[in-house]
């Protein structure tokens, strides 16, 4: 993903402010705005941007069950809120973004489909960064 992003002056030195600093979500955006050279500030005072992550949530639920109601497929889903403003101005309005992927389950197979989950779940991480760098790069 890197040199996705043509980042705004207004972008330059940037605050992302957030309640879960350990999230998928927000670690993934600092290492690929870092490396579309933003640089990052832990103070707000020092930004020319705020990069304000109001919601930043995943899960899964059960899709379809079996005759005997066991589940038989889930889908992992990964939900954020944000918005972009440089003090005085909003540079982008509150998005939700929402992105969903679907996967058989296999009681028998618990480990393997564990660590599907987690693929999927990653990969829909670097999807919700690249849409955001997207958005960003249109300011």
């Amino acid at each position: 993903m890197q040199g996705a992003l043509s980042t705004p002056a207004e972008m330059q030195r940037t605050h992302i402010a957030t309640t879960d600093r350990h999230s998928l979500f927000y670690r993934e955006l600092r290492v690929q705005l870092r490396a579309a050279g933003v640089e990052l500030t832990d103070n707000a005072a020092d930004a020319t941007a705020t990069l304000s992550i109001l919601f930043d949530e995943t899960d899964q639920r059960v899709l379809s069950v079996s005759a005997r109601n066991v589940p038989t497929e889930y889908e992992v889903y990964y939900t954020v809120q944000y918005g972009i403003d440089n003090g005085a101005d909003v540079l982008l309005d509150m998005q939700t973004l929402t992105v969903t992927r679907d996967y058989t389950y296999d009681s028998t197979l618990v480990l393997g489909k564990a660590h599907e989950e987690d693929l999927l779940r990653n990969a829909i991480v670097e999807d919700l960064v690249r849409i955001v760098l997207k958005q960003i790069s249109r300011i």
